[in-house]
């Protein structure tokens, strides 16, 4: 098998494993019970979380675990939304967002918000100009992902931050940083991030457990109620396998440039080789995530293109996991052809790929074509 859709899940890698195994079959107990067993889960839940807050450069107390990227990023926004209310009814974000991002604004300009989102330039950029000229003493959250799950397009994050002061706002800012976690270097505190939206199973961890950094000069409330969980802010029994899974996982990412570095010569490697080919483009920035490598094949459909390589043993996306069944938003804000979507695929790299791997892909891109286009 070749696996190239590491930006829906990744593999998990053996230490990541071996602690879930760990935590289902010998530290069950569960971290708020008040004896032995739950005292032991306890050190690993405060392990977890000393290994994200490590990685970015923050304190551990800023990090709360969700059982999921989205549940990170609902938390963020209505809780978000909750505490500021009083102070404002505008909120930003951008037509580059992930379903679990978009679907919240929606709600929220049916309950009388206004929602301002921000159009991607075709290079899957937002304009810092126009993000400017939205930001008002009214706003109270910009929500804007650092890189797009699709295209792989990266955000000018760090002069957000900036650009909401300059214009007299207190607004918090929101960072979705599920597909960027452990690929850049994020700093959250040096990029001005109040809050920042993570994933385990998108960085080699398990499915069930994601994180979200909430800056300690910023206060939230919760969306989620129950048992207090996670300091009140997501109540719910932790899911203990996945949440010490990815920290393990974290652990185990290694020197973030040194694999960027890597994966860039990867995806330099392919897309040298893929332009070679006639009526195939590249939909992906030319700076964008090398991670994600987003391409059309023009006359041969994104769903037959994905059948003929899956037969072959090779795994792409037509598109996000998250968003099945409709012409992509993200494609077609940046100006995208109809030809060019209704054949767009989306490849997505690991620190782990290799350049065997991409030539086993070209081939069979170069195969489908010759036999759908015939």
């Amino acid at each position: 098998m070749v696996y190239l859709d590491n930006s829906a899940t990744t593999k998990p890698c053996e230490k990541a494993v071996k602690k879930a195994l760990e935590m289902m079959t010998e530290n069950f107990g569960n971290p708020s019970s008040l004896h032995y067993c739950g005292f032991n889960a306890k050190k690993e839940l405060d392990v977890a979380r000393r290994s994200v807050s490590t990685l970015l450069s923050c304190q551990p107390n800023e990090i709360f675990f969700t059982p999921s990227g989205t549940v990170a990023n609902n938390t963020a926004i209505l809780g978000s939304v909750k505490a500021k209310r009083r102070e404002g009814k505008k909120v930003i974000t951008t037509l580059l967002e992930h379903p679990s991002v978009i679907k919240h604004f929606e709600m929220l300009a049916e309950q009388g918000f206004e929602v301002v989102y921000l159009k991607p330039d075709c290079n899957g950029k937002i304009s810092l100009d126009e993000l400017s000229n939205a930001v008002d003493e009214n706003t109270i959250l910009v929500s804007v992902m650092a890189v797009n799950n699709e295209v792989g397009s990266i955000q000018d994050i760090g002069e957000i931050k900036g650009i909401i002061k300059n214009n007299k706002s207190k607004a918090y800012f929101h960072c979705d940083a599920v597909q960027a976690f452990g690929k850049i270097d994020l700093k959250p505190k040096k990029l001005g991030i109040d809050l920042m939206s993570m994933s385990a199973h998108k960085i080699h961890g398990v499915k069930g457990a994601g994180a979200l950094y909430v800056s300690n000069s910023i206060r939230v409330l919760p969306s989620i109620l129950g048992g207090g969980q996670e300091n009140g802010l997501v109540s719910g029994t932790e899911a203990m396998p996945a949440i010490c899974a990815f920290g393990e996982a974290v652990n185990d990412i290694g020197n973030v440039n040194e694999n960027l570095a890597d994966v860039t010569k990867v995806r330099n490697y392919f897309v040298d080789k893929i332009s070679t080919l006639e009526k195939v483009y590249v939909n992906s920035p030319q700076d964008a995530l090398p991670y994600i490598i987003n391409i059309s094949a023009e006359g041969v459909p994104s769903q037959v293109m994905l059948n003929s390589l899956s037969a072959m043993g090779i795994c792409v996306s037509a598109g996000s996991a998250c968003a099945k069944g409709h012409r992509s938003d993200v494609l077609t804000s940046m100006g995208i052809s109809p030809k060019g979507i209704d054949s767009a695929i989306r490849i997505s790299l690991s620190k782990n790929t290799t350049e065997n791997e991409m030539d086993l892909l070209y081939n069979g891109i170069v195969d489908t074509i010759n036999r759908v286009r015939r």
